[in-house]
């Protein structure tokens, strides 16, 4: 993942700083720091381990709230000293309640997918007499798929006849519904996008 005796702690003074982004949003949730302990115990654990400089002792984040961060991924930037962390969060990240130590505002461009995702999970338990998407999921994938052909052949025609407004209102419905069925099979929109840079893969490997 990270060859750790590669990074300039020496340089820094022992601590590197540490900046937390969402693997699925992109959304950076935080700013941390970690020594080679914190990294060392963040790989072995698979959960998000700093350094805190006012307790001066490592501490996974979470180990009260149970709002971790499991790891995806550990990356250095070009000088060695600091760091990025791939994470799926599990709750929000700041300690007061919001998602990220950066503010509480939804994903900006097209990360507000991911979010799209969590508020469809989050809605699937809901009453189905006061939620269409709880009662969209609870008819199934059957009728949700039904749902997601009416909104193609409408973006379709909103493409070729509509303006702008049309299109992008179309549009988002076609996502909505899709993103829905993917939740019936079980799927995500990273499911897609891997796939999407599997194919981009192939055809630069064939260019």
């Amino acid at each position: 993942m990270i060859d750790g005796d590669a990074l300039a702690w020496e340089r820094m003074g022992g601590l590197l700083p540490v900046v937390v982004q969402d693997a699925d949003s992109g959304e950076v949730r935080m700013l941390g720091y970690m020594n080679r302990q914190a990294l060392d115990a963040t790989i072995a654990e698979g959960f998000v381990t700093f350094f805190s400089r006012s307790r001066n002792a490592l501490w996974r984040k979470g180990e009260s709230s149970g709002h971790t961060l499991a790891l995806v991924n550990i990356a250095a930037d070009c000088d060695g000293d600091a760091l990025l962390v791939t994470t799926k969060p599990i709750g929000p990240t700041c300690h007061t309640g919001s998602t990220s130590c950066f503010g509480d505002r939804l994903t900006q461009g097209t990360g507000f997918l991911a979010d799209l995702e969590r508020i469809v999970v989050e809605r699937a338990g809901a009453d189905p007499a006061a939620s269409y998407t709880a009662r969209l999921l609870n008819e199934g994938v059957k009728r949700i798929a039904q749902k997601v052909g009416e909104e193609g052949v409408e973006t379709a025609l909103a493409g070729v006849a509509g303006d702008d407004a049309e299109l992008a209102g179309e549009a988002a419905d076609l996502v909505y519904h899709l993103t829905l069925l993917l939740q019936a099979r079980g799927l995500r929109w990273q499911a897609v996008i891997d796939e999407l840079r599997r194919r981009h893969a192939d055809s630069s490997a064939t260019a």
